[in-house]
């Protein structure tokens, strides 16, 4: 196969470990800086070029899209898509992803479990807002915000109503949570691929922090998962539409509820915590997927719902 990898900067780690389980594999790679794509959309010659060069014979596209860069590389994948390459994640699967709150609702609409969750727009809404998520402690986040950034803990309501009138004013779109006590500043981290949960890794905060995000300094070990944690897990990839994400949980006392679907999941931290070549796995499912739809004239049907 030939094989794309939209990714900024090849020598990230996870984009390093793809290009190594593809080449092993036998197949040709190319890393692609999804901001050096541009496209000429037509009806029946779509196209995407590079760096001066027109993109073609792909078989399958691997995003690795930074959340910052999140509009214009859905829109490269979507080129893709119609020049009916096989999208590893598909576009609209990666947008709903990024969109926290829908991701949310969606996953609300179909009964999994979920924290307390409010969101407002207007400051007369604050006092009330808190309220319908419980009362402080609440987490506030940033819709935008990544690997911990823009995630406040609130320990008293008055320090909330501050907070979220802050991020208010500067016209941020923040949501409220509950703030899972039980949980003890850690979470789970369960690597979806396909339709199972290959890895799974416990993210535990450092002391005096309640996020666990490895960027953030957690510290990761392998767990070990009960069957509701895995069914979940699996779930939530399915309504998202995602073929390959980590998904993030927290043990609550009313069992497992989903902090967020990351539609492009760092390699490392699950590597070296499962001791899993997760990179391999992954072309693997490709391969497999491909091989399924060599008789389809469509390598990119829409998954998932909303």
């Amino acid at each position: 196969m030939k094989i794309a990898i939209l990714s900024r900067n090849a020598k990230l780690y996870s984009t390093k470990r793809l290009v190594e389980a593809a080449t092993e594999r036998g197949h040709e790679v190319k890393v692609l800086d999804v901001l050096r794509c541009y496209m000429n959309i037509t009806a029946h010659n779509p196209r995407i070029h590079y760096r001066g060069e027109v993109l073609t014979g792909f078989d399958a596209v691997i995003p690795r899209i930074g959340a910052s860069v999140t509009f214009y590389g859905t829109a490269v994948l979507r080129q893709f898509e119609m020049m009916n390459v096989f999208p590893l994640n598909e576009s609209v699967a990666v947008t709903r992803s990024r969109d926290k709150l829908r991701s949310l609702q969606l996953l609300a609409r179909k009964g999994v479990g979920l924290p307390v969750t409010g969101f407002a727009h207007n400051p007369d809404d604050i006092d009330d807002l808190i309220s319908a998520v419980g009362g402080a402690p609440l987490v506030i986040k940033l819709l935008e915000g990544t690997q911990g950034i823009g995630v406040v803990l609130a320990e008293t309501e008055k320090a909330a109503e501050s907070v979220i009138q802050a991020f208010m004013g500067l016209n941020a779109n923040i949501m409220v949570q509950e703030f899972i006590k039980e949980a003890g500043g850690s979470d789970i981290r369960c690597f979806v691929v396909g339709d199972k949960v290959v890895a799974a890794m416990k993210r535990q905060a450092l002391e005096g922090e309640f996020r666990s995000n490895l960027h953030r300094g957690g510290q990761a070990t392998l767990v070990r998962l009960t069957p509701e944690e895995r069914s979940t897990a699996v779930r939530a990839a399915k309504i998202m539409g995602l073929n390959v994400c980590g998904v993030d949980l927290l043990r609550s006392n009313h069992g497992p509820v989903i902090m967020e679907v990351n539609s492009s999941p760092g390699l490392q931290g699950i590597e070296t915590a499962s001791n899993k070549d997760i990179a391999a796995l992954i072309i693997q499912f490709i391969e497999s997927r491909i091989k399924s739809l060599e008789n389809t004239s469509d390598r990119s049907k829409t998954r998932g719902k909303g």
